[in-house]
């Protein structure tokens, strides 16, 4: 791995700024934010959302002293949506985020954070952490399990029906059609099923849909044949607080509770009472008090 070259652009939103990087023919941005000299905390966005999605989280964190760098994962950035499913597998999420780091050190940085994942972007910090421990200041996933918690929640809870969604991603050419239809039947899916607000449907169509995300965001799920039979992602070595809430639709409280068996270090677990999968739009105060309270701790 090897980042070819960075950019940094300014934008019209005060200390906000995008910084751009190359890993092979793939080029990634990130909005990076917060004070020029607060400790660095990667923001991982999940599926099927944007870095939009750390908007009322990432103020709090540099209120805090803390500077944020949200990363457009692959397939989401529109100059990183490499075709086939291979393209997708974790190895290559991880590889992303080392190369992001890489870019920072490149700036100055020491080239470690503290890092951030919601969803998708939580499997991505499991793994990195687990494989790059070096990399990873403090760990806080969001919603998502270990996945080794997660594999096993599949056959002593109810796991497997909440996750019926991901068998179904796996056809080819019917999912991109359901999710970018528009119609009322995807709208009622999104908003009752998945309890998305006004708010989140309108960035739902705006980011993923017109702005052609959808195919990428499925190849996350599509590469999961291919992951390890064992797993991909060990026992967990850096601090660690683990947030859940209590009414999310996918992921269930059997995972959650059996997380901290993998982790290694100092473990929090921070349930979030009457808070669906949304947590970062939801409950952003909540979420920046964890992230603060493990980065300092």
């Amino acid at each position: 791995m090897s980042v070819a070259e960075s950019e940094r652009s300014e934008m019209s939103t005060g200390d906000t700024s995008e910084i751009t990087f190359a890993r092979g023919p793939l080029r990634f941005r990130a909005v990076v934010a917060g004070p020029d000299d607060g400790e660095p905390v990667v923001l991982l966005h999940g599926f099927p959302q944007r870095v939009s999605s750390w908007d009322a989280v990432a103020p709090l964190l540099h209120e805090a002293g803390y500077r944020t760098i949200a990363l457009d994962q692959r397939g989401y950035c529109a100059t990183a949506r490499p075709r086939g499913r291979r393209a997708y597998r974790l190895s290559e999420l991880v590889g992303d985020v080392l190369a992001l780091l890489d870019t920072l050190a490149a700036e100055g940085g020491s080239g470690t954070a503290h890092v951030v994942g919601h969803d998708w972007g939580a499997v991505v910090a499991w793994a990195l952490a687990a494989a790059h421990p070096e990399r990873v200041r403090t760990l806080v996933p969001v919603s998502v399990p270990h996945p080794a918690a997660f594999l096993r929640s599949m056959v002593t809870s109810d796991q497997l029906g909440r996750s019926w969604y991901m068998g179904f991603f796996q056809l080819p050419f019917v999912p991109e059609r359901v999710l970018t239809s528009g119609g009322a039947r995807i709208n009622r899916l999104l908003s009752r099923g998945m309890r998305m607000s006004p708010a989140m449907l309108e960035r739902f169509h705006r980011e993923m849909v017109d702005d052609g995300a959808i195919p990428g965001g499925l190849g996350w799920y599509r590469a999961l044949p291919f992951a390890s039979p064992k797993g991909s992602t060990g026992r967990i070595r850096v601090p660690t607080t683990f947030v859940w809430s209590d009414r999310d639709p996918a992921l269930g409280r059997g995972g959650a509770e059996q997380t901290g068996r993998y982790v290694s270090a100092d473990y929090r677990f921070v349930e979030l009472p009457g808070v669906s999968h949304w947590i970062p739009e939801e409950r952003p105060t909540e979420l920046a008090e964890a992230i603060i309270a493990r980065a300092r701790g």
